[in-house]
């Protein structure tokens, strides 16, 4: 070992000392003896020097190592509004449940409920509950799809009344565009009939329709077959076939249909297939551009009623849909729609007794052809996101028949309306009705409506 050295590994162990500044006159003895004294000490530093080296090595690959990635665990997502709320789910099959709910307050001229004759709408000053909804739908199995709809409403004794408005199974993997729909249900006849209360634009229903459909609308236990022809724009061919009997039948097999005809209903059952009701229809819809769209639709009602043993119905309707509604439109604003809808029916009434008659006494009322019809169109501006002003025109008249009836009086309707959603879950609509009445006068309604909905409602048609 040189001198140099010998300085530097003194230096390093701090032994260096006195001898550092003369380390050029020590001797390679007295160079030897101090390394000899400083064995220990550099055996020392060497292991605190190794172990010093290890750590910082292992501290290193530590930091340049990357850390284990977890493994992920899927935390459950909050339930929000806008989803359905889910039940049960097994595999495929799942049910989800929603509930909806109208709220009415208003006042009018003519308090009886005379003024508004739909089961849904407001027929009463003040508050009022006119529909609360709760659906269940969802997913069978893979071939088939169910929907229940059990509806309830306070009348105005506060009675609260409860009723399976719907019920029915759609099938999911028929071939050829076909789809089977079984059960109880609305029957597609033009574009208001199938529509729930939540889904009008207008807080009471169409006059027409309360007066040939009935205070619920038409609908009946039965079938209905729909094909999507293969034509470049939409077309769909239905037919529906149903009892035709009760209260929600309103033009035939129907107890209350006295107040068509004025005489005692007949007892007539279902003997067979002539006396079933078939409901065809046809709508077809098409493009006009990027911006507009039209639905054309036409439909029918052909079935027995109970004014006599050979009596039957004919019921005739046309519809015209029209929505124009920008490229840059957000949220669906703003939007333009026009819907127009027109009924004919044309009601075959036997040689009837009315019910005042004895036995025995002479017919008052032959048998003749009655025929009412009505139209209603409808206009919807959507003029910023969430307001929606609406304008209704209405007309409805029927023939002077032997009977006198008070729906087959004229009657005139305009309606209009603003409705602000607050989101697709809620809203809140104002609509004034100026009623004309041909044995009445004019007769004036305000009505304040509020809904909320819980869950979500499957899509609606178009």
């Amino acid at each position: 070992m040189n001198k140099r050295t010998a300085l530097a590994l003194l230096a390093t162990l701090a032994l260096a000392g006195p001898w550092q500044a003369r380390a050029e006159e020590l001797t390679e003895e007295q160079i030897q003896q101090i390394i000899e004294k400083a064995k220990p000490y550099i055996e020392a530093e060497v292991q605190r020097r190794v172990k010093e080296e290890l750590e910082k090595q292992k501290a290193t690959e530590r930091v340049a190592a990357p850390a284990p990635t977890p493994t992920p665990v899927a935390e459950p997502k909050p339930w929000t509004p806008s989803q359905p709320i889910p039940l049960f789910r097994a595999g495929p099959a799942y049910m989800n449940i929603s509930f909806d709910s109208l709220i009415n307050f208003g006042w009018s001229t003519e308090p009886e409920g005379l003024l508004n004759l739909g089961g849904h709408d407001p027929a009463q000053r003040g508050f009022s509950l006119s529909n609360e909804e709760i659906v269940f739908e969802g997913a069978v199995d893979p071939y088939f799809k169910g929907v229940a709809d059990i509806v309830m409403s306070l009348d105005e004794d506060g009675e609260t009344a409860v009723e399976l408005e719907e019920v029915y199974i759609l099938t999911t993997s028929l071939p050829w565009s076909l789809q089977l729909k079984g059960g109880q249900f609305f029957t597609e006849f033009g574009r208001h009939n199938a529509q729930h209360p939540h889904q009008w634009a207008f807080v009471d229903q169409p006059l027409v329709l309360n007066r040939l459909f009935g205070p619920d609308g038409m609908r009946n236990p039965g079938a209905r077959l729909s094909w999507l022809a293969p034509t470049p724009w939409f077309t769909e061919a239905l037919l529906t076939v149903f009892n035709g009997q009760g209260e929600t039948a309103f033009s035939f097999r129907n107890e209350e249909s006295i107040e068509i005809h004025g005489g005692e209903p007949v007892e007539r059952g279902l003997r067979g297939p002539q006396d079933l009701v078939f409901v065809p229809r046809l709508a077809t819809s098409f493009e006009l551009g990027e911006t507009q769209s039209i639905l054309l639709g036409a439909s029918a009602a052909f079935g027995p009623n109970n004014s006599g043993r050979h009596a039957c119905t004919q019921i005739y309707g046309g519809d015209f849909y029209w929505k124009w509604r920008p490229e840059n439109a957000e949220a669906g604003f703003p939007f333009v729609s026009w819907q127009t809808e027109g009924i004919f029916r044309r009601y075959e009434a036997d040689d009837r007794m009315t019910p005042d008659d004895p036995p025995g006494s002479a017919v008052p009322l032959p048998d003749e052809n009655l025929h009412d019809w009505g139209i209603y169109s409808q206009l919807l501006w959507g003029f910023h996101r969430g307001w929606v002003a609406g304008m209704r025109g209405e007309f409805v008249s029927g023939d002077d028949g032997k009977f006198e009836s008070d729906l087959r009086v004229d009657r005139t309707r305009l309606s209009p309306n603003l409705t602000f959603y607050p989101s697709e879950f809620s809203k809140l609509r104002l609509q004034y009705n100026y009623d004309h009445l041909q044995q009445w006068g004019d007769e004036h309604s305000v009505w304040l409506q509020l809904e909320f909905l819980l869950g979500a409602h499957a899509a609606h048609k178009f």
